[in-house]
């Protein structure tokens, strides 16, 4: 089976987003199991609330258009907001976290500052972060019994706030 191609996603299309907000529901079910909080605010997400988000999306696209995992980001004054990256599950472990954090990195915002957090015991995405070269900072309780872990690549965001 060839590889998923990166490729911008258009959430306009009801069967893309469709399986956006599938593949989105049980990679944060599975992440939900392992960070031991059901909380996550994806979780609750309708797809039309999925889709108001004024996110930018890309996606590893197989060629019958199976998309097996996608990335989400949105723009700020001083870099960029990893948003979301969840792979569904059947395609768990063969590296398409790691192709579309790549792609991301090195195309679509080279040389800007990233910022993403993740659940500090989601020991998988702790793991992707650390491997691309991304620095951890503080970690964070937003929620009683929920700690997540921040993480920033790239040049030191501009401004004073760091925004």
């Amino acid at each position: 089976m060839p590889e998923p191609r990166i490729r911008p996603l258009d959430l306009t299309d009801d069967a893309t987003a469709a399986d956006v907000h599938r593949i989105g529901l049980a990679a944060y079910a599975v992440e939900a199991e392992l960070i031991g909080f059901d909380g996550i605010p994806a979780l609750g997400e309708s797809l039309g609330q999925m889709r108001a988000h004024p996110l930018n999306w890309v996606g590893a696209v197989c060629e019958d258009g199976e998309v097996a995992g996608f990335l989400a980001w949105e723009e700020h004054t001083g870099g960029v907001g990893i948003d979301r990256l969840c792979v569904a599950p059947a395609w768990f472990r063969r590296g398409i976290a790691s192709r579309l954090l790549r792609h991301a990195l090195a195309e679509l915002f080279p040389g800007r500052p990233v910022t993403v957090t993740t659940g500090a015991a989601n020991t998988p995405a702790v793991t992707l972060y650390a491997r691309a070269g991304f620095t951890r900072g503080r970690d964070f309780s937003p929620a009683p019994g929920l700690t997540m872990a921040s993480f920033s690549a790239g040049p030191a965001p501009a401004g004073p706030s760091g925004a």
